[in-house]
């Protein structure tokens, strides 16, 4: 298969099965440029690592909220309904078999609930438990999605991803109308290919009366393929009553630098020279910028200067994030990295989830800081 991405010479995998980086002191992901084969990119889309033991079985439903119970049940069978051979006939594709006729009735669920829900926890269930084995499944986020096609062109994505017997979609987002139509156009494909889909999202309420990402709102925008996905209801607390966590007090700058000496396998960046070299790497790159690091350390973190830059930035927040990958660091804290109007915008609920996310792992990185 040829691609316009280079291989860097090490094996495809997933980053978590890597061997940590050699202690030499730590690492600049400033001085990293991976070169990520195509393959690479495939085989990455599994759940990610915090989800790799989750299980129908291991979801714990909330008594008072039935929905939660019926989820678990409806997927379970969904699962098992996915169990028989591909459209083509075969696990396999067959170069000599007839075009798949479309399939008829639901091919797909969406999990519509708000946030805290464990709407993930049962995506990633879904696609454990899903009868194939895993090179015939396909797990990601919508941005990781739109980054395949964006490294592989639309045709290729096509058929890299038809043989599949399903394709996982975790926080679907509509705020960006040429990447719902690109979105949408490629699953249509799929389906006609028999690929089973199953969906989430969500939207953080920025708004009196906002609150999760509606399946009317989804269904619509993703055109033809409404008749294609079963809306599954999933109440629960919503995440509006439960309010962003309070971001961490960072640290000072030679405590960030001292950690990361005495850390082996960190690494250590200047925030804004950091923000310059992510424009240099393609998202689709961003989790092979982390590869083998056990935490990354930046100094001098400030507001973030436009919409551009911040939207990089919450790409390499998710890839930190699926990887457990502490962030110790100094100036501002997270909660502080975004400005009103883009906290008040259009792509409000990937900032508010950035935050989320980042603040979580600065928590997780107080320990690398000697008391």
């Amino acid at each position: 298969m040829s691609t316009s991405l280079s291989t860097s010479g090490s094996a495809a995998g997933r980053p978590a099965d890597r061997p940590p980086i050699a202690d030499a002191g730590p690492q600049a992901l400033c001085a990293r440029e991976p070169r990520v084969p195509a393959e690479r990119l495939v085989a990455e889309m599994v759940p990610p690592p915090r989800f790799d033991s989750v299980r129908f079985d291991t979801y714990d439903p909330d008594p008072a909220q039935p929905s939660q119970t019926e989820a678990v049940t409806v997927l379970s069978g969904f699962a098992a309904g996915l169990g028989g051979a591909h459209a083509t006939g075969s696990g396999k594709r067959r170069w000599f078999a007839r075009k798949p006729a479309a399939p008829t009735g639901p091919r797909g669920v969406y999990l519509d609930g708000g946030y805290g829900v464990g709407k993930t926890h049962l995506l990633a269930s879904l696609w454990h438990a899903t009868p194939a084995e895993p090179a015939l499944k396909a797990f990601g986020t919508f941005v990781e999605l739109t980054n395949l096609v964006g490294a592989l062109g639309f045709q290729q994505t096509v058929r890299t991803l038809g043989g599949h017997r399903l394709l996982c979609i975790d926080e679907f987002e509509l705020d960006d109308p040429g990447d719902t139509v690109l979105v949408s156009s490629l699953l249509s494909r799929l389906v006609e290919q028999g690929v089973a889909l199953a969906a989430t999202s969500n939207t953080l309420p920025g708004k009196l009366g906002e609150g999760r990402f509606a399946a009317a709102d989804f269904l619509r925008e993703i055109q033809g393929l409404s008749a294609h996905f079963r809306p599954l209801r999933i109440d629960g607390q919503d995440y509006r009553h439960r309010g962003l966590p309070e971001a961490p007090a960072p640290f000072s700058e030679e405590q960030v630098t001292k950690a990361a000496y005495a850390t082996p396998g960190a690494s250590l960046d200047d925030f804004p020279a950091l923000l310059e070299h992510l424009a240099r790497v393609h998202p689709s790159r961003y989790g092979a910028l982390t590869d083998g690091l056990s935490a990354v350390c930046l100094t001098e973190v400030g507001p973030v200067p436009d919409q551009s830059t911040a939207l990089r930035l919450v790409v390499l927040a998710d890839r930190l994030y699926d990887r457990e990958v502490p962030v110790l660091a100094s100036g501002v804290p997270f909660d502080r990295l975004f400005s009103d109007e883009m906290l008040n915008g259009g792509y409000r609920k990937k900032y508010f989830r950035a935050i989320s996310r980042l603040t979580a792992l600065a928590r997780d990185a107080k320990p690398l800081v000697s008391q």
